[in-house]
């Protein structure tokens, strides 16, 4: 306790200042994932007191971020999509996908998987991240320009024949769920539709519009009527608010760009009494938890998502140790990944049963922290309790904000978070594959498709497409450079080995030497697969020199395995292992290459002694040598 009070000036400053710059992006990213504001503060008060808690890294702030808010943006429409766009319905089958990710995230941690986050590829975290800016800011084009599609009456009016369909639909798999759905007679089904109203058409027909104009492609087919209907005011907004953020970081840094343009433009569109659309009411009072979540727990509701619970864990493991990373640099420490994981789990936990969303280690409030003088834990629980402050005290006055103000913040966030250092490199990465008559590199692919498919597709499948992509591309490169350093070649290309110098001339044409230099794996088995064509019809016993070899993967091993059955059925050829290393022995006792196909008398510690078996055993067939050496050596 001594020691988490030792810096508390530094920590009292740093906790303040990133709790400040948290609070304008928390709105904003509530507002952005579609549960309101108030989930946004939540989540940062939460986030942010527990994860410092619990948390590895002494200086580290966390709350929501842009690609943890992306992802949650994505779950959150899909599940009250499935709850006819009732946002109340679907909260608990949310909160419980967030719970679930953040108790994974502990997992993670205590299983001590927090070390191996690192090996994410890079073009992977790239194409994500640029994807992560391309959604929010496209997503934020409509907010900005004032337009919103379930409020366009003629707009939704398109929907009303569809949102018949959709709630005749839902009469009958109720039926159907009650046991009361009968072909022959359709009284029932009759009855309960004409119970439905124009009001709940009309209800149905907002949320199939507003579904259908959501997300990068639905901007995009909504964007020309939005264009046509623009809000003049929200637009001046969100366009001042940008400008501001931009311009006053030009003047001083010291003072967060962003919550000076939430104040002044808030402040002159509240004053001059505008006629803007504010944010949705932030509730009064300490937040309350959402027990819903366990009274109306349903495993079929949430096993949908459970795949997506492990990405947005393991996203924020990524976005909160990458951010440790950076604190490290700047404090000249070392953080523990794993004890992160847990106090990002637990955070994440807490937030989820108080209703709000998901977040990690923010990178740009962790370094105003630091700048600030935070040292020690202390400063992100200063942060997080800086936050409930403001809910509580200043609830009402938050609720005032434009939505077009938050719009604009989020329009810079989504600029800042794009990867341009992957971006610029494009260019200069090395063209290493053959796509037909063009040369392309592997990373700048690997890159594009998880932010094209990001952007117009699934965040969750794109980075496992991603993933899948670079470790497949990842596998070649890998079995074609060792494969070049693996002498599994045709006899033509070898030569002796000094010590077969002495090697028996008479014996020549009955014994074939084989060489293995390096491993025996997917990459190098083609080549020795042709082992037995190599080997001329004078031979009675093949030597395999096995002393280089280090390793035997399964490809490898069946390979040998199918060489040495073509063998024995050839002419009872006897095949001799020489100086075979213990993984790949290993390997083929556990298959029984050894003793069934190779017995243990075949099997030589050294050359020497195999020469010394041969003599005794090998018959000279061939007094007159035909042909020339028939031993093999790789280069």
């Amino acid at each position: 306790m001594k020691n988490l009070f030792k810096h508390l000036k530094g920590d009292l400053f740093g906790g303040i200042t990133a709790g400040i710059v948290a609070l304008p992006l928390a709105l904003a990213f509530g507002v952005s994932s579609g549960l309101g504001p108030s989930a946004g503060l939540y989540g940062a008060i939460f986030i942010g007191f527990f994860a410092a808690l619990f948390g590895g890294t002494n200086t580290q702030i966390s709350g929501p971020t842009a690609p943890m808010t992306a992802v949650s943006m994505v779950i959150i429409a899909g599940i009250i999509a499935l709850y006819e766009g009732d946002v109340n319905k679907a909260l608990p089958a949310i909160l419980t996908v967030f719970l679930l990710a953040g108790l994974m995230q502990v997992g993670l941690g205590m299983l001590g998987l927090g070390k191996y986050i690192k090996y994410i590829p890079y073009p992977v975290v790239s194409g994500f991240m640029t994807a992560i800016g391309v959604i929010i800011l496209v997503t934020q084009i409509l907010p900005a320009v004032g337009y919103y599609p379930k409020e366009d009456q003629e707009y939704v009016t398109r929907y009303k024949p569809l949102a018949e369909e959709v709630i005749l639909e839902n009469i009958l798999k109720e039926e159907a769920g009650e046991g009361i759905l009968v072909l022959e007679n359709f009284e029932e089904t009759i009855k309960r539709s004409q119970k439905t109203t124009e009001a709940d058409i009309l209800k149905e027909a907002r949320t199939l519009a507003a579904s259908d104009a959501s997300g990068v492609i639905g901007t995009i087919k909504i964007l020309p009527r939005a264009l046509q209907n623009i809000n003049w005011l929200e637009l001046a907004l969100a366009l001042a608010t940008i400008i501001i953020i931009y311009g006053f970081k030009r003047i001083t840094t010291t003072v967060p760009s962003t919550l000076v343009a939430l104040i002044v433009v808030s402040g002159a569109a509240f004053g001059f009494g505008l006629e803007y659309r504010p944010i949705e009411r932030i509730p009064e009072g300490l937040p309350l938890p959402q027990m819903e979540i366990f009274t109306q727990f349903r495993l079929e509701a949430i096993t949908p998502y459970i795949f997506t619970a492990l990405t947005l864990a393991l996203l924020g493991a990524i976005d909160s140790l990458l951010t440790s990373v950076v604190a490290d640099n700047m404090t000249k420490t070392k953080h523990e990944p794993n004890k992160e994981l847990v106090g990002q789990g637990i955070g994440n936990s807490i937030a989820a049963i108080f209703g709000g969303i998901p977040g990690a280690g923010a990178t740009i409030r962790t370094v105003v922290n630091i700048k600030s003088g935070g040292k020690t834990r202390l400063s992100g629980m200063i942060a997080g309790l800086l936050l409930l402050v403001v809910l509580l005290a200043l609830g009402p006055v938050a609720s005032q904000i434009p939505a077009a103000v938050l719009a604009g913040i989020l329009v810079t966030v989504g600029i800042g978070v794009m990867d341009y250092k992957g971006l610029k490199a494009i260019p200069a990465l090395p063209k290493d594959m053959k796509l037909g008559p063009f040369k392309l590199s592997s990373e700048v692919i690997i890159m594009l498709v998880v932010l094209v498919l990001s952007s117009v597709w699934n965040l969750v499948y794109a980075v496992g497409v991603g993933l899948i992509i670079a470790s497949l591309m990842f596998m070649k490169k890998m079995g074609d450079l060792t494969a070049e350093r693996s002498d599994v070649k045709p006899l033509k290309k070898e030569k002796a080995w000094s010590d077969e110098l002495n090697f028996p001339k008479h014996l020549k044409e009955e014994v074939f030497i084989k060489h293995i230099k390096g491993p025996l794996f997917f990459g190098s088995t083609s080549d020795f697969q042709q082992l037995a064509n190599q080997i001329p019809d004078t031979a009675s016993a093949v030597v395999i020199r096995m002393g280089r070899m280090q390793y035997l993967d399964q490809s490898g091993l069946y390979a040998l395995e199918d060489v040495l059955v073509d063998l024995k059925k050839s002419n009872g050829i006897d095949v001799l292992l020489v100086n075979v290393l213990p993984q790949p022995r290993y390997m083929m006792e556990r298959i029984d290459i050894i003793p069934d196909l190779i017995p243990e008398e075949h099997i030589f510690d050294s050359f020497k002694e195999c020469v010394d078996w041969i003599k005794e055993n090998v018959e000279n067939r061939y007094p007159e040598p035909t042909s020339e050496g028939l031993l093999a050596d790789p280069k």
